[in-house]
């Protein structure tokens, strides 16, 4: 099915795009126990774009690893494996940005388990291999949460390195209350809470305070917060904040991945145009329905212009980042195409 043409959108940047390689998920199987595998559509990169070409217009995409951040990083796995599988994820994702250069941008994971250790690969990932984004889990492992302070001096390095940290919703997160009905309260809710609670833990723990140029990014329409932020004002006085948890939270950038125009048009009259990026969530989510709620905004050009592209083009650099590796034909550096 072929979307209508596109309120002007003349290119699209994907923000939230998910390549999930097959022999990356085999190797966290043997690691974690499990037998778990996905569809073609997950695992085939050239498939993938070809996907994003039945739009009809040029797709760019920067692939996230989405739910499956925290298999690198859970109670199952043990810190080599951790090493090991990080490193095979980080360059197959270098790989795929050699393959496809200014069209496929990467983006890292992180030995969590070991702070030390993520350190070093987080230097390897970004400055040896490339990749223009960090991912981290709403939790890692059963136990330790995101403003823990084991983890301090890893957003001190990625507010220096200048590159974006996604946070993405753990499907290991409150599997108690929200088990059960084959997955639908975990995935219409509990992804959402994930993800909110874990930025949140981030604003009032002081991290973002700390860290004023740490350029977080939380999918799914920013999850509960845009819409519960008068209320996390009038209830986070006890956490001694210096400024309101509002103008915290709208520092965080967000996707459009929500199946429901009022609720994108909310999220972006609460951050701003400028803070919200378009996201498919594919395989997960359909590109043409994606495309259908922007579609629904009925944006004026220059917040379309933003949205479907120059906001993630500016956030993760890649107009520098095209001009270093050959790309810049496809990709004029430091400009955002409109």
């Amino acid at each position: 099915m072929q979307v209508p043409e596109l309120t002007r959108a003349k290119r699209l940047l994907d923000c939230h795009f998910h390549w999930y390689p097959q022999h990356v998920e085999d190797g966290l199987n043997r690691s974690n126990g499990r037998t778990r595998r996905h569809t073609a559509d997950w695992y085939d990169l050239e498939g993938q774009l070809a996907r994003m070409d039945a739009l009809d217009r040029p797709v760019d995409v920067i692939s996230s690893t989405g739910p499956f951040t925290g298999l690198f990083t859970n109670t199952e796995i043990g810190a080599g494996d951790s090493r090991a599988l990080t490193r095979l994820h980080n360059e197959t994702m270098a790989d795929g940005q050699r393959r496809y250069p200014g069209r496929f941008w990467g983006t890292c994971v992180l030995p969590l388990l070991e702070p030390d250790v993520a350190l070093t690969e987080l230097e390897y990932a970004v400055g040896t291999l490339g990749l223009v984004g960090v991912n981290i889990p709403g939790r890692i492992g059963a136990e330790v949460n995101l403003d823990d302070p084991r983890y301090e001096e890893l957003y001190d390095r990625i507010e220096a390195l200048g590159v974006p940290l996604f946070i993405h919703p753990n499907d290991e997160a409150f599997e108690g209350a929200l088990g059960g009905y084959n997955g639908a309260l975990h995935l219409s809710l509990g992804r959402v809470i994930d993800v909110s609670v874990s930025a949140y833990r981030l604003v009032l723990s002081g991290v973002l305070e700390r860290h004023p140029d740490l350029k977080l990014i939380m999918s799914h329409a920013g999850g509960a917060l845009p819409y519960q932020a008068g209320r996390m004002d009038k209830n986070s006085g006890a956490a001694g904040l210096p400024k309101s948890p509002t103008e915290y939270l709208r520092r965080i950038y967000t996707d459009t991945v929500m199946p429901q125009a009022a609720s994108v048009g909310f999220a972006i009259g609460f951050y701003g145009a400028d803070h919200v990026m378009y996201g498919s969530d594919y395989p997960c989510w359909d590109p043409d329905a994606a495309l259908r709620v922007i579609d629904e905004l009925d944006l004026d050009d220059e917040s379309l212009d933003r949205i479907t592209y120059r906001n993630a083009y500016e956030l993760y650099g890649l107009g520098r980042r095209a001009a270093g590796s050959g790309a810049g034909d496809r990709v004029p550096a430091g400009t955002a195409p409109r």
